[in-house]
């Protein structure tokens, strides 16, 4: 299928499925095996919005960018408790399937949604809320040598850390902590710019030891974190030791894709791959045959379906030859945007701005 066409096609998904509630948040995913959608994520509506934006930037379709504007404005309005100043895990929040509680990575990636809508429309609101929950997210989250991955809320206390890679502190974070850069951007806000390089230093020292992880498909789960990691070396690639960092993971990385694939295979690893050998050519020259191979295989997991719930988004993974039924919105705004840019290199031009970055 042509690249345009699959881009075209998941950004209806977005548009038309039902996967964003009337209220302008977003499910976590669709269980087409049910015929329902999952509770609305606060973080799934950041990575939502972020995509819309660069749905709109990649084919100057205004309804993407009005689409934008009402997710943002539902992050606002309904998942930013002012009271606590952060944004709870699920929407609303408590509710009977979900505890009230806060992550620490959705909070980065929601910050991360305002900032590319805010990026199109210029409205002192989005900048605002932004500010003040980086901010938080600093006082709130940190732990003294790294940050706390989940809090309760009200009360702000950590949740016990476990030896799931979302639920203990690690690499991944940076990705989160990439929002702070970018809002000390626009703000001039040092000490958050101080935050993330601070964070930035810890991961530098332990990202070594994050794969593999004691199984094959626990290790196919933190490739997908670890991609987190490499995208959120993307400011600082100039400096020797975060191009060492992101050549060392990038290619264990693809290794450990490519060995556990045949077994167990997500999506949205494919595309985060992807996306960091078109980021990084720079660093690690792209490897022009794994990629083909990488976007060929990237492809099969967008769905083609007379249901249009389904009919355009990707699906989360494949297992022993069967594809998942959940379709998911993380997978399809990473792979999009994976094909998309695969297709511009191809045409020799280059990666998009970093603040597209999903």
């Amino acid at each position: 299928m042509p690249t345009a066409l699959a881009l075209a096609r998941a950004g209806r998904w977005f548009l038309e499925s039902g996967i964003q509630e009337p209220c302008g948040g977003v499910a976590r995913y669709y269980r087409s095996e049910l015929g329902r959608n999952k509770p609305v994520s606060t973080e799934i509506t950041g990575y939502t919005a972020s995509a819309l934006v660069y749905l709109f930037r990649t084919t100057g379709n205004d309804e993407y960018l009005d689409r934008a504007r009402k997710t943002a404005d539902f992050l606002m309005t309904h998942a930013w408790a002012a009271e606590l100043q952060t944004f709870p895990f699920e929407h609303p929040s408590p509710c009977p399937v979900s505890p009230h509680a806060a992550y620490f990575f959705d909070c980065g990636i929601i910050i991360r949604g305002l900032l590319a809508v805010w990026n199109q429309t210029g409205e002192d609101r989005i900048l605002d809320v932004a500010l003040d929950a980086s901010r938080a997210m600093v006082a709130d989250f940190h732990a003294g040598p790294d940050y706390h991955p989940i809090l309760d809320l009200p009360s702000k206390q950590a949740q016990p850390r476990t030896d799931h890679w979302s639920r203990s502190p690690g690499c991944y974070q940076l990705k989160a902590a990439l929002a702070w850069y970018d809002v000390a951007e626009q703000t001039g806000d040092s000490a958050l710019r101080h935050a993330y390089m601070e964070m930035l230093e810890t991961a530098l020292t332990t990202y070594s030891s994050f794969l593999p992880a004691a199984t094959p498909h626990q290790t196919m789960d933190r490739l997908h974190a670890a991609g987190y990691f490499l995208e959120a070396l993307t400011p600082v690639l100039d400096r020797p030791d975060c191009a060492a960092a992101f050549t060392s993971l990038l290619l264990s990385a693809v290794d450990y894709l490519h060995e556990i694939a045949p077994t167990f295979a997500r999506s949205d690893v494919y595309a985060q791959l992807l996306r960091a050998r078109i980021n990084g050519a720079s660093v690690v020259p792209v490897d022009h045959a794994v990629a083909v191979l990488e976007a060929a295989a990237l492809r099969h997991f967008q769905i083609s379906s007379d249901d249009p719930r389904v009919d355009g988004g990707f699906s989360f993974g494949r297992r022993q030859g069967e594809m998942s039924p959940h379709i998911n919105p993380v997978s399809t705004a990473f792979a999009l945007q994976a094909l998309e840019m695969w297709r511009e290199q191809q045409g020799g031009n280059p990666p998009p701005c970093r603040h597209l970055l999903i």
